[in-house]
C-alpha cells in the first residue's frame, strides 16, 4: 500500500506555508479545527509581519487576532501563541524544542500537534492522527480504532518502518483527495483493491 502511495508522491509534505521551525509551530497551533488553506491565508499577512516570538509577542493579543480572525477560535488561539512565545523565549532560546515534552508544555501544544512538528520538523517517526487519518485508519481496515491514540499505536505498529516517515502525510493527502468523507473517489484510488471499505463507489 505505502509502496503505491510513494511511487505516487514520492516526497510528501505539509500543505501549511512555511519557511523556519517556528512559522511551522505558528501555522499548525492556528490550524485546529481550521483548513490549511484558511491558515494559509492568515499566515500569508501574519508571517511578513510577524515570523519570530518576540515579533509575536510585539503585537500583543489585539494586533495578533487582526491577523487571524479569520481563523475559527483566534481568541483562544491567539493567547496560546502568545504564552507559548514567551515560554520558547524564556526557556529556549526563541527556538522550537525538539523533545515531545518540552512541545507538549507549550500552550495549545497537544499530542497530535507534538506528532506534526516532531515528524515534519525533525524526522521523528511519528504519525499525527488527525480527521482524515481516523477516518482513513478506520475505513480501509489499516488500523481500525475507537480513539485517536488507539489508531496511533496501531499505525506505529503495521507501518513498515521503511515508510513511517512520510506516511503521516501520505494518509492525509490521501484522505483529504481522494478518500474524502462523503464521498471517497474510489474509482481514482489507487489502494482501492486493498482496501476493507464496504460501500465502495467503484
Amino acid at each position: 500500500m505505502f509502496a503505491r502511495l510513494q511511487a505516487a508522491n514520492p516526497h510528501p509534505t505539509t500543505e501549511l506555508n512555511y519557511s523556519s521551525e517556528f512559522e511551522l509551530l505558528v501555522a499548525v497551533l492556528l490550524s485546529a479545527q481550521a483548513t490549511d488553506v484558511g491558515v494559509n491565508k492568515a499566515t500569508d499577512k501574519l508571517f511578513p509581519v510577524a515570523n519570530t516570538p518576540e515579533a509575536i509577542l510585539a503585537l500583543g493579543q489585539e494586533g495578533l487576532e487582526s491577523y487571524i480572525a479569520t481563523i475559527g477560535l483566534y481568541r483562544s488561539k491567539a493567547r496560546h501563541l502568545l504564552q507559548t512565545c514567551h515560554i520558547l523565549i524564556e526557556r529556549h532560546g526563541s527556538q522550537v524544542p525538539q523533545n515531545r515534552e518540552a512541545l507538549e508544555a507549550l500552550p495549545g501544544v497537544g499530542r497530535k500537534t507534538a506528532n506534526v512538528l516532531l515528524n515534519t520538523l525533525f524526522g521523528h517517526p511519528t504519525i499525527a492522527v488527525d480527521t482524515h487519518i481516523f477516518r482513513i485508519a478506520n475505513r480501509i481496515g489499516l488500523a481500525p480504532g475507537k480513539t485517536v491514540d488507539e489508531v496511533e499505536q496501531k499505525l506505529l505498529k503495521v507501518v513498515p518502518r521503511q515508510y513511517m516517515q512520510d506516511a503521516h502525510h501520505w494518509l492525509i493527502l490521501h484522505g483529504r483527495y481522494v478518500c474524502k468523507a462523503r464521498k471517497p473517489e474510489c474509482a481514482q484510488c489507487i489502494i482501492s483493491d486493498l482496501c476493507d471499505y464496504k460501500a465502495k463507489s467503484i
